[in-house]
């Protein structure tokens, strides 16, 4: 039977765009979607790069102009890509326009953002509106599998919960600046690019909140070559040197509440200076019964541990995800044929349209969004005025 359609636009066309674009190629041909989303419009500033992304890509139709495509009648959705500092306009004149939306991680670039983008999403949903905020690591049938596991008491009450996101993709002194390096455009660095990631999927995994954290925030580099006019990331940089306006390295102790996790303690750490690391997103959950360890460089992967074995049998043992009965893999290939990182976005829009088309609120909703910004918002506080605990919603007091 013919599905109704689904006509997408697509703000933004970099990294993101091409991941997200794969997603929405690709989730349809494989999960059964009572919609079919069409990759309508690809929008971004300068109309050649627009372009040929929009050829490589697989887009019908290419725009420069964002807040055309977001009135138009005949958009259903719009997936917000571009930098962080656009989110906020974007999302809300889209949730505004009744268009469904989903915008990449950190929600926002500022808590106040956040706020008046869940202001927009609660008023949207009020209209049959939904709005749903990009983590894709919660789309890992391995996390997604721990989850469960968690919630089944399978390690007992977690008392300590430790996330790292490790890459080394900046320690290059010269290498040129980005956007990412610029606090207004990104709202922050290693801490809400990736660390915002390590937060949400740690308290996804225990089904736990971060209600007060401790933290540290370091700039290694604080000058880098700016990049010559027309000059992609592998060319050549100018004389001239820009200042790195937000944080190389993240560090924090954070209190859990509530679920399997209340009272926990969790440590985090963020970089994009840690050496020979490409893209090492890790959790262990530790628990009064076992523990769980992930490591996103082994995605297909989840270590078990479990005290009720037999103690010349105790140890971590390797659980590998790719069954029909984990998360999202009845979709894919037979029992023992590996996914990678893309699937996560396909796993993201088959959620989504499921959402749109049942009339239900996706997860995280952009109120989960605004937690994390909290969550990094109070980082930033406590390293700047270095208190020991800074809670993570204003006026509370610390767990």
């Amino acid at each position: 039977m013919a599905r109704r359609p689904l006509r997408v636009a697509m703000i933004g066309h970099g990294f993101m765009g091409a991941a997200h674009s794969q997603a929405w190629r690709t989730a349809p041909r494989f999960f059964d979607l009572d919609a079919e989303p069409e990759m309508t419009v690809v929008v971004g500033r300068d109309p050649d790069r627009t372009e040929a992304a929009r050829e490589q890509y697989g887009w019908q139709t290419a725009s420069t102009d964002w807040r055309a495509v977001v009135a138009d009648p005949d958009i259903d959705v719009v997936d917000v890509v571009s930098p962080g500092s656009s989110h906020v306009e974007v999302a809300v004149a889209a949730l505004r326009a009744g268009k469904h939306v989903l915008c990449e991680k950190p929600l926002a670039n500022t808590v106040a953002e956040a706020e008046a983008m869940v202001a927009a999403a609660a008023e949207a949903r009020q209209h049959g509106v939904r709005a749903m905020v990009g983590f894709s690591y919660r789309r890992v049938p391995a996390i997604a599998f721990a989850r469960q596991l968690v919630q089944d008491g399978r390690i007992g009450t977690i008392r300590q919960v430790r996330a790292l996101y490790l890459q080394d993709w900046l320690t290059d002194e010269e290498g040129p600046m980005t956007w990412r390096l610029d606090k207004s455009l990104a709202g922050s660095g290693s801490l809400g690019d990736i660390g915002a990631h390590a937060i949400d999927m740690a308290e996804f995994v225990t089904g736990a909140q971060l209600a007060s954290v401790s933290g540290t925030l370091e700039t290694f580099v604080h000058e880098r070559p700016l990049l010559g006019e027309g000059v992609g990331l592998s060319g050549t940089a100018s004389s001239e040197r820009g200042q790195v306006t937000v944080d190389d390295a993240a560090f924090f102790l954070g209190r859990l509440t509530g679920g399997a996790a209340d009272g926990a303690i969790g440590t985090f750490e963020a970089t994009r200076y840690a050496t020979g690391r490409k893209n090492g997103l890790t959790l262990e959950v530790s628990g009064s019964t076992g523990a769980i360890q992930f490591d996103l460089e082994s995605m297909n992967e989840l270590r078990l541990y479990e005290s009720s074995a037999p103690a010349g049998e105790q140890g971590f043992r390797r659980i590998l995800v790719t069954e029909p009965e984990h998360p999202y893999m009845a979709a894919w290939w037979p029992t023992g044929h590996l996914i990678g990182y893309e699937h996560t976005f396909s796993h993201q829009v088959k959620d989504f349209v499921d959402a749109i088309t049942a009339g239900t609120d996706p997860s995280p909703s952009f109120e989960d969004g605004l937690h994390v910004q909290r969550v990094l918002d109070a980082v930033e506080r406590s390293a700047a005025d270095g208190s020991s605990w800074t809670p993570t919603t204003t006026g509370s007091e610390p767990a």
